[in-house]
């Protein structure tokens, strides 16, 4: 292993470039790109500041491996498999630590994001804190931009002298500057050109397989691939044990984004990692992940054999979901895991799945209850040997598993109460309440929103008297009565944006109301609750009809 030295604009210019060692490029293996606009700024800040930059890693390999090219023009909703570059036996150097960096760079330097260039404040660098800004960057549409900001790639990648640059800058201003404002312009200028251009900045390891090719094989890079990033939190653990079933498998980077997209097509949020775990279990290998467990042959080689029987299992179970059930949203599902059995039962079981009872009933009781909350990996184990043993998906005796693993099934009447704004079952409670609401629209602003009722702004206007002082200056109604489910209610983008109700009073909004309205929000009819100072009484009525709304659920257990 070798360092290497590179200025940071000709390391940029050798990215996707195959002039240069056969180019730099992504492995499969790496993860997406995740890093927002205001952590390349932050970068972009560090490097003026002459803050190191950590030592990369790169593999330099004839090796016939899938790559990627890095992303110039960044935006969301990109796919990965639009960035692959055909194998081949050439030389070529894939990046295995230190992609975020790089490509941070090469979107600053070469690209954008979101369609806004990276400008830079000509006139900023004054001491600060070191937490603070002190380089101001920022990603601006061009149209947009206004001196002092400047297009920072016009900057490094110019060919004039930093004095001719310097001055083409100051002659651009449409003012007269000032002695110091031009000498901040020159120093930052100098400190572009020096940075950027002349000191080598950028220091990569190299592990060269190409004039040592006994000394780095591919497994051996994978291991140092995991080692190097799993000290950190570069990448999780679903991230590392994927980095291994890629040397099995030359398309599962594209077969698991193929698999997401369709599950996820519909407003759900499945991710690698509930794959992973799905794809363990339906094995027989346990749900926990074990690095061992995809360092072994066998299982790679098994997970590849039985995608598309997998898949087709995940499916299917996203599929009931969706049409049985009204968990029609990411929102409305804050355990996933609970679908494991599910999926266990349809994947090894397929004919006595189309016939089974209850199973909406499972989803609906463990998501509610939160039975699979914490670490549930020996749970899921246990529901899968009760169907094994059953060779069935019998609701109660996996609901008697659940419970022998020292987990409640109980729905009380608090676990409805407990719900507030903002809380992570409130969207799975009113995603059972309101079943008609459209979670997923094509618009993602009109997806419906929780409201309250009885405004904040309307009950933080009620004062009682401060027993220190006497003043009427103490809020009487805290956030808790504020936000508690029973002032909650869902309401459609439209109804609730600009002219809907945003902080009408109920007095006012429910007065036009026709009837099934009221009973579709499960509002009490009698219109002298909806006054402010009838508050307390109205939360009283309205919780006597939530509760009557969730009695099929709110059943104790024996």
């Amino acid at each position: 292993m070798k360092n290497q030295k590179e200025t940071i604009r000709k390391m940029v210019g050798y990215l996707n470039n195959p002039e240069k060692d056969g180019g730099f490029w992504l492995p499969n293996i790496q993860r997406p790109f995740v890093w927002n606009e205001g952590q390349i700024e932050r970068l972009f800040d560090s490097i003026m500041r002459e803050y190191p930059i950590s030592t990369l890693l790169v593999w330099k390999t004839k090796s016939n491996i899938r790559r990627r090219k890095f992303i110039d023009n960044y935006k969301h909703g990109l796919r990965l498999t639009d960035f692959y570059v055909p194998a081949d036996n050439k030389t070529k150097m894939l990046v295995l630590d230190g992609q975020q960096r790089l490509q941070s760079l090469f979107i600053g330097l070469k690209g954008s994001y979101e369609k806004k260039e990276l400008y830079f404040d000509i006139l900023s660098g004054e001491l600060v804190a070191p937490e603070d800004i002190r380089f101001r960057f920022k990603f601006i549409e061009s149209e947009k931009a206004k001196l002092p900001w400047v297009k920072f790639k016009d900057l490094v990648f110019s060919r004039d002298e930093y004095d001719e640059i310097s001055e083409n800058v100051i002659a651009s201003f449409d003012r007269e500057l000032t002695i110091d404002e031009k000498k901040t312009i020159r120093k930052n200028v100098a400190r572009i050109v020096r940075v950027f251009q002349t000191e080598e900045n950028i220091v990569y390891q190299e592990l060269d397989s190409v004039d040592k090719p006994n000394l780095y094989t591919e497994d051996d890079v994978v291991e140092i691939f995991i080692r190097a990033n799993s000290g950190g939190t570069v990448l999780g653990k679903s991230d590392l044990l994927f980095s291994l079933l890629t040397v099995s498998w030359e398309d599962a980077d594209e077969k698991m984004q193929e698999l997401l997209d369709e599950l996820n097509r519909t407003g759900y949020g499945f991710n690698r990692d509930f794959i992973l775990k799905t794809c363990l279990t339906l094995l027989g290998k346990g749900a926990a992940y074990n690095v061992t467990k995809f360092r072994d042959e066998a299982t790679r080689e098994s997970i590849v054999a039985n995608w598309d029987r997998i898949a087709s299992a995940i499916k299917d179970i996203k599929d009931y979901l969706y049409g049985k059930t009204y968990i029609r949203s990411d929102k409305a599902l804050p355990s996933y895991l609970v679908l494991i059995p599910v999926i266990y039962f349809r994947y090894h079981y397929e004919d006595k799945w189309r016939h089974a009872k209850g199973i909406d009933d499972y989803i609906l009781r463990t998501l509610v209850s939160g039975a699979f909350s914490g670490n549930p990996d020996n749970l899921i184990d246990k529901c899968t040997r009760e169907i094994d043993s059953k060779q069935d998906f019998m609701v109660n005796d996996i609901f008697g598993a659940i419970r022998a693993d020292g987990r409640s099934l109980e729905i009380a009447r608090e676990t409805i109460f407990d719900q507030y704004y903002g809380s992570k079952n409130i969207h799975l409670i009113f995603n059972i309440w309101y079943k008609d609401f459209n979670y997923h629209p094509s618009f993602q602003n009109n997806s419906p929103q929780v409201d309250h009722i009885f405004p904040q702004s309307l009950l933080k206007s009620v004062k009682i008297k401060n027993p220190n002082t006497g003043r009427r200056d103490v809020l009487k109604y805290k956030w808790w009565d504020r936000d508690q489910i029973a002032n909650l209610m869902l309401l459609t983008q439209q109804e609730n944006g600009a002219g809907g109700k945003s902080d009408t009073s109920p007095e006012e909004w429910f007065k036009d109301k026709p009837e099934d309205y009221l009973d579709l929000h499960l509002i009490p009819k009698d219109k002298d609750l909806w006054r402010l100072e009838n508050y307390e009484s109205f939360i009283e009525e309205r919780k006597k009809l939530i509760e009557k709304k969730f009695s099929y659920l709110i059943i104790r257990e024996n």
